[in-house]
């Protein structure tokens, strides 16, 4: 667990770095466009594809830290041993659907590489994109998967 918590933290890490340097650059073009009328060209393209990436990048902090949504309205008067079988089927479920979302994330990535796609404005690659989302979904998944096995959520509060 030591090895998939060091992968999630540099995840995390990387997401916030890429967030800074695209507000920096989002404060740019604001300030260029509303002082000398000058703005930089393709901001919103770099801001979509950066979201998107450090969404995926937060994935596996969030899944080790179990800090994704949980509604306990109905299992709030559950027992203990319910709520871990429950925690434990919630940890399978999303490592599996994050293993299908990580599939066809990498299809839609080289369907896109496959025939050239760029954004409109810059002409980035939107494969790109594709590829660094999905090392960190299959980091989640992993994570999850296993949580599930050793019903190991350590993380969680610390």
């Amino acid at each position: 667990m030591k090895t998939l918590s060091f992968l999630a933290r540099l995840c995390a890490v990387l997401a916030g770095v890429i967030l800074t340097a695209i507000t920096l650059v989002t404060c740019a073009s604001l300030i260029g466009r509303n002082t000398i009328g000058v703005t930089l060209v393709g901001d919103y393209e770099l801001t979509a594809a950066a979201a998107g990436a450090a969404v995926a990048l937060f994935l596996p902090w969030c899944q080790l830290r179990r800090e994704n949504i949980i509604v306990d309205f109905f299992t709030a008067r559950a027992s203990v041993r319910t709520n871990a079988l429950l925690d434990r089927f919630g940890a399978l479920m999303l490592g599996a659907i994050m293993l299908l979302l990580a599939w066809r994330t990498a299809v839609g990535g080289i369907s896109a590489f496959r025939s050239n796609s760029t954004t409109m404005m810059l002409g980035f690659p939107e494969w790109i994109v594709y590829s660094a989302m999905v090392p960190p979904m299959v980091l989640t998944a992993v994570i999850a998967l296993v949580q599930t096995a050793r019903g190991d959520f350590a993380e969680k509060g610390q």
